[in-house]
């Protein structure tokens, strides 16, 4: 059976197990198919399901829309995060020389690049949105690395099914799958609007990841892990996010 014939009738069963016996008999058919978010246990477990099901079978491929130059948000807004610390406010005193982000994991490869050495990286820029589950929204224009180029470098390893990544604030992580991970829009991001990443945006490097809402694209990142599970991370969920209570899989 071919790509497009399958993915037909995986999302037809989805569609039709959602409509004739609710969500969690979708799940079951999800699971058959490894399409399982990390979130999947507990009551919203089969309603996760099912979103992150549907979304990667209908869009796994999709592009988050890209705007003009003239659309660019005149005062986009930071929103507040704890203090940084003393050891951040070194880093940046000595313009984040010392900076290290470390990529770690099931890497044939693993190393830690420097933020110079990041920004000598092939770049990608993308004007995109940025919204938060609070309901603001701002239009920026961002520019990095995509992340797939530094997946490349270090040799990640075929049975990897996630990308774990950490902000200098060491309770804040997340984690997505690799479709996101090997999205072109998806960015290792150390500009915004022509000019350095500013610190309250999440200099000197954020994860961008525009297909998702806000809380995906973590500040402050000092690490990468690659993995094929993530049952050994935090709570087993995915992220600090869905810790709290929050979707794992947050597809906008």
């Amino acid at each position: 059976m071919g790509d497009i014939s399958r993915r037909k009738l995986i999302t037809g069963g989805l569609a039709v197990a959602a409509g004739a016996s609710g969500v969690a008999v979708a799940a079951r058919l999800a699971r058959r198919y490894g399409l399982i978010p990390p979130d999947s246990r507990g009551i919203y477990g089969p309603g996760e399901t099912l979103t992150y099901a549907a979304q990667r079978l209908l869009g796994g491929h999709a592009m988050a829309r890209e705007f003009t130059r003239k659309q660019i948000s005149e005062k986009p807004f930071a929103n507040e995060v704890d203090p940084l610390g003393p050891e951040f406010a070194r880093l940046q005193l000595g313009g984040f020389a010392d900076w290290r982000l470390v990529v770690d994991g099931m890497a044939a490869r693993p190393t830690s690049f420097s933020v110079a050495e990041i920004k000598s990286f092939p770049v990608r820029s993308q004007i995109t949105m940025i919204g938060c589950e609070e309901g603001w929204t701002y239009i920026a224009e961002w520019t990095g690395v995509p992340l797939s180029y530094i997946l490349d470098r270090v040799g990640t390893l075929p049975q990897v099914r996630y990308v774990v990544y950490r902000s200098f604030q060491p309770d804040w992580w997340e984690s997505i799958d690799m479709s996101d991970a090997l999205h072109p829009q998806t960015l290792v991001a150390h500009g915004m609007n022509g000019a350095k990443l500013p610190v309250p945006f999440g200099g000197p490097l954020r994860l961008r990841v525009p297909r998702q809402l806000g809380y995906k694209s973590v500040k402050y990142i000092t690490r990468l892990t690659v993995t094929d599970n993530l049952e050994s991370f935090g709570k087993g969920v995915g992220g600090a996010n869905a810790e709290s209570g929050y979707a794992w899989y947050a597809g906008i």
